[in-house]
Order: structure tokens, then sequence, then C-alpha cells
């Protein structure tokens, strides 16, 4: 697979997973999770503390490969060494980035995603540090509005991303997002 082709089917609504045996494929679905980038985005009370105590910094890319890693060391993925080497091409192609908590210089928690003009398309997160991947959702969502971005995708629905707001919508409403945030040439560094 080519960097051009990569982005061209994610472009379309697609994404990359990897099966139980490690090959790769090309799914969509009838629905999609997002996460808001407007007023109905909810920051949980007892994330608020955590903010306010400011204890992780944030960063772009500081350790890509890491919050690969880290997304893919859990007993069942999705992430392959496969697709971990195609979101390394991705990265260095622009593609692909890691918004990330820091506490000192330790890793405390990432999301990994897709950009692709004015869509955020997350493809996983992970913590090391309890609160860390929680503060990396309410930082990067800050981002992404301050850069105007249209569109974050979190792909499938889960309670942890409900307790932000996350919400479901069909795949003919996703479809029409995101070729609206297509339009849009938006830069997340």
């Amino acid at each position: 697979m080519n960097i051009e082709s990569i982005i061209q089917a994610y472009a379309q609504g697609y994404f990359l997973m990897a099966d139980d045996e490690g090959a790769l494929g090309w799914y969509s679905s009838s629905q999609r999770t997002l996460i808001p980038l407007d007023e109905r985005f909810h920051c949980p009370t007892s994330l608020r503390r955590a903010l306010n105590q400011n204890r992780f910094s944030v960063a772009i890319n500081r350790d890509f490969a890491a919050v690969c890693s880290g997304c893919a060391n859990r007993l069942e993925t999705w992430i392959s060494p496969q697709l971990m080497e195609i979101y390394l091409q991705l990265n260095r192609a622009g593609f692909a980035y890691s918004f990330e908590t820091w506490q000192g210089d330790q890793l405390a928690g990432g999301i990994l995603g897709i950009v692709i003009k004015g869509a955020f398309i997350g493809e996983s997160m992970f913590y090391n540090i309890p609160e860390g991947s929680k503060v990396a959702m309410v930082k990067l969502v800050e981002h992404l509005r301050k850069r105007k971005f249209v569109l974050f995708d979190a792909q499938m629905q889960n309670p942890h991303l409900e307790r932000f707001g996350s919400y479901i919508i069909q795949n003919k409403d996703y479809q029409v997002l995101l070729k609206k945030a297509l339009r849009y040439n938006c830069y997340f560094r």
C-alpha cells in the first residue's frame, strides 16, 4: 500500500485494521462515533481537577513511535506490526500524528490519529499514568477547535468516549460531514 492510496481510502470513510491473524483489511461502518468540537463536548467534573492541577504538559509527535506502541499494547489489538509501520510512514509523510501528555519526562498518555485537511480521524488512545489519555482528549479538542477542524472521528463508541459527549451518526451523514471537512485546509501543527 502506498501513502496516496491509504489517504484516499481514509478520505472516503474507510479505516485500516488488522484481524486476529494480523492481516490488514479496510473497514467501514454503518455508524460512526464523533467527538463534538462544539458546546456538546463535555469535560467530566473529576477531570477538571486534574486539568486545574497542571500535572501534564502536551506535545505533538514528541514520541510518535511510543504512542503507537502504547496504543497497540493490549490483550486484543487491531494494530499489528504491519499497521504500526504504516502509521510510521504516514507520520513521516505528515498525515499521522500523536497528541501526547507528559508528566515530566514520562509519557503519560496519547491519542494516535490521521489528519486529512479538516478531519482528525482518531485511531486509538492509551495511558501510562491515570488521567493521561483523558487530559489528552480535552487538550486535543481545544487544539482542533483553535485550528478550525470540522470533524473528530472516533470511529467506534465506548463508555469512555461517551463521558466526553461522543455521539453516533449514520454513515450517510458521516459522509456529508467528511466531504465538508475535506474542503478545509487545516493544519494540525
